[in-house]
């Protein structure tokens, strides 16, 4: 009697549990939907991926984009103690001041427009080259030993140096490409630390072997006349510009209209279902990486033989991080990479100018450019994805 009067009240007591269970669920469920929901709408949107857009889509979120990091900007400036005024008159000091500002800003932008074609044609073919300044300096090693111990005539010294140049980059990203496809290691890895192992290299040929005899200092000695590129006859401009608008031209049409860029777009865009079907990606892979690694030693020569003139110790300086942003904010397209580079010139000249004559530091330039890259960077998201604030029905 007393265990059938237990078992009753043991039912009773898993009755009345469910029951509060249920209960406090149906509350949790009702808070929830009280604070992501009013009435119809959500507090945070429901995400969905963009099949296709317009294009004066895409160009009014850029806009808007850089209307947001120039608002930014100036109230960054502000705090500094730089007026709005006086902000937007160097601004237009340097846009519209006359010729030698534009031609410092083409001269900027020459090497910014290789290092970006570098990066974007690696980034096309899914190896992701971190290794930009090796292979810048072992392009100008390469190019100035030619330049150094007068190998081969005058006349064909140059195009020489430019060979090596590509020789050298080539030379130093191929083992990175070896590791990824033979032994599976990871491209960002490889590249990053060949930066390091070129560096030292650099720093050994400067404080040794190659230290300018004339001045002491751990630079090269200079490079001969028949060594540099000539200058265009404006102001300080030399052929690395239409070197530059050259190899635009080259990369554009191959991505564009060739056999091959249709087939490295494929490989980019689904690898597998490319290797699936049939096509070389292995060989589409390597003569992309054999292509970044040539035009990235190609970036280190057009800037000691058309601007420095010898090989210093941080030319290379800042390209890294410069061509990574240029190729992905450019959407690695040769055209894209055109535009943003001239604008990443334009900042940098904007930076310098201000640091000169406002006292502004180094810091606060590099947080400016960052607030208009991370802009910039963000509108991709709008034009990845569609936002939905409505809740369901």
């Amino acid at each position: 009697m007393h265990q059938q009067k237990d078992l009753i009240l043991d039912e009773q007591w898993f009755r009345m549990a469910d029951q509060e269970i249920e209960k406090a669920s149906r509350s949790f469920a009702k808070s929830v939907n009280d604070t992501h929901h009013f009435g119809r709408l959500q507090f945070f949107p429901r995400l969905e991926v963009r099949q296709n857009f317009p294009e004066w889509l895409r160009i009014v979120i850029y806009i808007c984009s850089l209307i947001v990091g120039s608002g930014l900007a100036i109230l960054v400036m502000s705090w500094a103690g730089v007026k709005p005024a006086d902000l937007m008159q160097e601004l237009s000091v340097l846009l519209f001041s006359g010729t030698r500002t534009w031609a410092a800003v083409l001269a900027q932008t020459s090497p910014l427009i290789i290092a970006g074609l570098a990066t974007a044609i690696a980034f096309r073919a899914n190896f992701w080259n971190v290794g930009l300044e090796g292979q810048m300096i072992l392009g100008t090693i390469f190019a100035s030993f030619i330049a150094i111990y007068d190998i081969g005539p005058e006349s064909f010294r140059l195009p020489l140096m430019a060979i090596a140049a590509m020789i050298g980059g080539v030379i130093w990203i191929a083992p990175a490409g070896i590791l990824k496809f033979k032994l599976g290691i990871n491209e960002v890895i490889t590249t990053l630390l060949m930066n390091y192992v070129a560096f030292n290299l650099l720093l050994h040929l400067l404080f040794g072997a190659w230290k300018d005899p004339v001045s002491g200092f751990p630079h090269s000695q200079q490079f001969d006349l028949v060594e540099r590129l000539p200058g265009l006859g404006w102001e300080n401009l030399s052929f690395a510009l239409p070197i530059a608008v050259l190899f635009v031209i080259i990369i554009w049409w191959v991505f564009s209209f060739s056999r091959v860029g249709y087939l490295l777009n494929f490989v980019s865009s689904n690898p597998n279902m490319a290797k699936a079907v049939g096509v070389p990606v292995l060989g589409l892979s390597v003569a992309a990486i054999i292509m970044s690694g040539a035009i990235g030693g190609m970036t280190g020569f057009t800037i000691a033989t058309g601007v420095e003139f010898r090989m210093t110790k941080d030319f290379f300086s800042g390209f890294l991080f410069s061509g990574v942003l240029i190729a992905f904010l450019g959407r690695n397209h040769p055209l894209g990479v055109l535009v943003v580079a001239l604008v990443m010139a334009l900042l940098i000249l904007l930076g310098q100018s201000l640091q000169i004559f406002y006292q502004v530091p180094f810091a606060l330039i590099q947080l400016i450019q960052a607030i208009f890259i991370i802009c910039v960077a963000a509108s991709e998201f709008f034009l990845t994805y569609r936002m939905h604030w409505k809740g369901p029905q």
